[in-house]
Order: C-alpha cells, then sequence, then structure tokens
C-alpha cells in the first residue's frame, strides 16, 4: 500500500488544482461565484489529504503519521474558529475579516520559511541549494510584509487606527528598512546565522508595518488586493521549499489572481500601484477650492414623488447602506417603482464599499438581479437621460471635485457622474465627510436634495410614501 501512496498523492494534488481553478473561474461570475467557493473548498480538503499522504511514515506514530493528534488538532480548532467567526461576522465587517485571513496566509507562509530556515542553520535538515534558500527568504520576506500589513489594514479598516500616519522623511525611512530586510535576507542565504534570520523577520515584520501605516483609507481595496497577491507569492514559494504541488499551485493562482485585481483597482481609481504606497492618495497639491452653497434637505414625500412619476431612477448604493443595513429596503423600493413603470437601474463604483465587490454581494444578499446591476464606465452615459438619481451611503466615489478640483486629494479618480442628473437624492444620516475625509461638492449642487436620516428608516419611508401614491393603487 505504501508504494501507491506517493501516486495518491499526485493524483489528489492534480484534483485539486483542477478544482481550484475551476473553483476561481467560477467566482468570476456572482451568479456561479457561491459555487465556485464550494469546489474550491472541496480542492482544498482533497489537497489536504494529499499532503497527509506525503509525510515520511513512522511506524510508531498514530496511524503511521507523526505528530497526526497536533495535526488533527489544529485543523480542528481552526475549522471551528472560522466556522463559528464566518457565521457570526456582519456583512459591514467583511472586508476587515478579508484582511486578517490573508494575513493569516502571509503569516503560515512565513512560519514556514522560518521553521525550513532554521532547520537548514541548526543542522536538522540536510543543506538545500542555493534556489530553495533564496526561494524560503523570499517568501518569509513577503508572508511576513503581508501579514503585519494585512493586520495594520484590518485595524484601519475596523476604525481601530487613524487612517494615516505620516511624519517628516517617512518614505527615506520606509526605503532605508526595505533594503536592510533585503540585505539581512542576502546575509541568511549567504551565512544561514540564527541571529541574522531573527533579525531578518523582525526587521520583515515592522516592514510590513511602516508600509501601511501612511495609506490613506481610500486606497484600502487597492491594498488589500496587493497583499492578497503577495500572500499568494509567498505560498508559492515556499510551496517549492517544501515540494509540495498544491502550495505551488495554489499560490500562483492567488498570486496571479490577486495582482489582477490590483491593477483593477488601481485603474478604477486612477493611481499606480507606487502612488498608492508611496505618495498620498491623489495627484492634486495646494488648497481644495471652497464650496459654495448649502446642503437643501427634502422630505421623503417629495422623494417619493419625484421618482414615482420618473421616467428613469439610478441608484447608487455605498458602505453607509452596508453599515444601515438598508438594502432589503432599497430593492423593495426599487421593485415597488418598477411595479409603476420606473425603469430603476444600480451602478456600482469599482472601489464602492471598503472592498471590490462589496456592494455587489450586498445587492445579492437582497435578492437584486444581476442584469440591474450597472458598472460604472456603462451607466455613466446614462445619468444626463436619468431622471433622480438616488444615493445611499456612498461619497467619495460620486464627488465631483475628483474631475474638477486640481488640488483635491482625490483628483484624477473616476467617478459615477450623478451630478449630471436631472435630478439628485442623497440619502445621509448627517452631515460628515466620507472616508478619504474631505466635504462633497455634489451635496451642494443645485440639483441635489438631502433626505437625513438612518438608511434603513429612510429607504422604509419611501417605500411606504411610493406605495401611497394614486391613492396606493
Amino acid at each position: 500500500m505504501s508504494a501507491w501512496l506517493p501516486l495518491l498523492a499526485k493524483t489528489g494534488y492534480f484534483i485539486a488544482a483542477a478544482l481550484f481553478i475551476f473553483g476561481l473561474k467560477r467566482m468570476a461570475s456572482p451568479v456561479t461565484a457561491r459555487s465556485g467557493i464550494q469546489w474550491a473548498g472541496v480542492g482544498m480538503v482533497i489537497a489536504t489529504v494529499a499532503a497527509l499522504l506525503t509525510l515520511t511514515p513512522d511506524p510508531q506514530a498514530l496511524l503511521g503519521v507523526k505528530n497526526l493528534e497536533l495535526i488533527l488538532a489544529g485543523i480542528a480548532v481552526g475549522g471551528v474558529l472560522a466556522w463559528v467567526s464566518g457565521k457570526r461576522v456582519a456583512i459591514t465587517d467583511m472586508p476587515q475579516m478579508v484582511a486578517l485571513y490573508n494575513g493569516l496566509g502571509g503569516g503560515a507562509a512565513a512560519a514556514i520559511g522560518a521553521v525550513e530556515l532554521a532547520k537548514f542553520s541548526t543542522g536538522g535538515a540536510p543543506s538545500p541549494g542555493m534556489t530553495v534558500l533564496v526561494l524560503a527568504t523570499l517568501g518569509a520576506l513577503i508572508g511576513s510584509v503581508a501579514l503585519t500589513g494585512s493586520i495594520i489594514a484590518w485595524a484601519k479598516l475596523d476604525g481601530r487606527l487613524d487612517r494615516r500616519f505620516v511624519f517628516p522623511g517617512q518614505q527615506l525611512f520606509n526605503a532605508a528598512i526595505g533594503l536592510l530586510a533585503v540585505g539581512l535576507g542576502a546575509a541568511t542565504v549567504l551565512w544561514l546565522q540564527q541571529p541574522v534570520i531573527v533579525g531578518f523577520f523582525v526587521t520583515a515584520l515592522v516592514l510590513g508595518v511602516l508600509m501601511t501605516l501612511p495609506i490613506g483609507g481610500a486606497d484600502m481595496p487597492v491594498v488589500i488586493s496587493l497583499y492578497n497577491a503577495l500572500t499568494g507569492l509567498a505560498v508559492a514559494f515556499e510551496g517549492y521549499v517544501l515540494q509540495n504541488e498544491a502550495l505551488i499551485i495554489a499560490g500562483t493562482v492567488v498570486g496571479a489572481a490577486g495582482t489582477m485585481l490590483t491593477r483593477l483597482m488601481a485603474k478604477a481609481m486612477n493611481r499606480s500601484l507606487f502612488s498608492v504606497l508611496f505618495g498620498s492618495f491623489g495627484a492634486g497639491g495646494g488648497v481644495a477650492a471652497e464650496i459654495d452653497g448649502a446642503q437643501k434637505p427634502i422630505d421623503a414625500g417629495d422623494v417619493a414623488s419625484m421618482m414615482g412619476y420618473a421616467e428613469r431612477v439610478v441608484i447608487v448604493p455605498g458602505y453607509g447602506m452596508a453599515v444601515a443595513q438598508a438594502q432589503h429596503k432599497i430593492w423593495e423600493l426599487a421593485q415597488q417603482l418598477m411595479a409603476r413603470g420606473v425603469k430603476v437601474k444600480f451602478a456600482i463604483h469599482p472601489v464602492a464599499g471598503r472592498m471590490p465587490g462589496h456592494m455587489n454581494v450586498l445587492l445579492a444578499e437582497a435578492g437584486v438581479p444581476y442584469d440591474l446591476i450597472a458598472d460604472m464606465d456603462d451607466v455613466n452615459p446614462e445619468f444626463p437621460n436619468t431622471d433622480v438619481s438616488l444615493v445611499i451611503g456612498a461619497n467619495d466615489v460620486v464627488n465631483p471635485v475628483a474631475k474638477t478640483d486640481p488640488a483635491s486629494p482625490i483628483y484624477g479618480m473616476p467617478i459615477l457622474d450623478v451630478s449630471r442628473s436631472k435630478n439628485t437624492v442623497v440619502i445621509k444620516r448627517g452631515k460628515g465627510t466620507g472616508f478619504a475625509g474631505i466635504e462633497n461638492a455634489l451635496f451642494y449642487a443645485d440639483n441635489t436634495r438631502m433626505l437625513y436620516g438612518d438608511g434603513a428608516e429612510m429607504a422604509n419611508q419611501l417605500v411606504a410614501e411610493v406605495k401611497a401614491l394614486d391613492g396606493g393603487h
């Protein structure tokens, strides 16, 4: 039987790799994303079993596998914690959970690198070739940066840290720490001395913190995607060190997908990756222009009349809708309008919310058909012919100063052109600024009215007021 184990393991890795790729392909569409995640999960189970088959046999150990008790205990504890936290996490906190899980993946890769380098340095394993040493060190460096960087990203998203932390000469200081980490990594490869290895890991972990602290909250979708790509790369490198095909394939797929997503997110914000990591948000400088006018309130009854007798309505959701858990009522409102013959669409900015796809998940949860959800590039030409645009919880992604004020911190970021609508209504709890921390000129426009209040409560009032139009018929 033992002679067949390597063949069974290789077959399991092949099947797991196919399921990873198949699952990722299905995740590309909201219609099939759920099943894609399930197929990829099955692949991971198969890969885990295959990895157990490749462990060195030990006749004295449980079922012939050394430390099987610890392995199974780790799987059980991790599985229970993931299940419980996944069931309990609010949809508004999903970006934070993604950041944490991504960091754990990077940390796992770094831990593998640490163990392998420690074994090589103490003689616990035969001296490897230069390729293995370099990849073990690179994987440890990238995984360490992804671990601490993701933790800082989580803290920023969760409101536990100020959105930006800067000091004079910060970029030069960070560059020096980065060069030190690379230098210690090179020294690790050349000499494999334990004090050097410890210094290398400490510096790499500090680098992840310093890289992420100055990045503003508006750039977090790009940062999360970048660290996702880095985690995949680190896992692939450490998979080569362990000669584990599943880790190599899974890490490569995640790294490639994360890189593509990072490019798409940066493009959607008209940002280069360099400017995200090393510059403040936007290319503007100087003092932003003053916004003239005043915010003009409106009541729910008037908004219902505007929308109920409109020909075209576009609904623009943002993170505030998620906080208010208003997506179900907003969909009910859209259904009421469509029953009256109003043409309704939902417009989604690529970086709406706190992570890519956040708003799409919320609308799918509420049952909004996918053919009613329009991307920014598709819907922007339609705003001039839109009678009413209803903005709920969105802020920076609809701010027209991104196009009009070169001194604005968000200048150059593509936005949803709701200001070009015939009428715009903004549901907002108060007069605060958005995640980028700047005032929104849309709220002061002549064709904009503000419906102040909790998103879910205001949506509920709008549903009741639309039903009451024409005597409830």
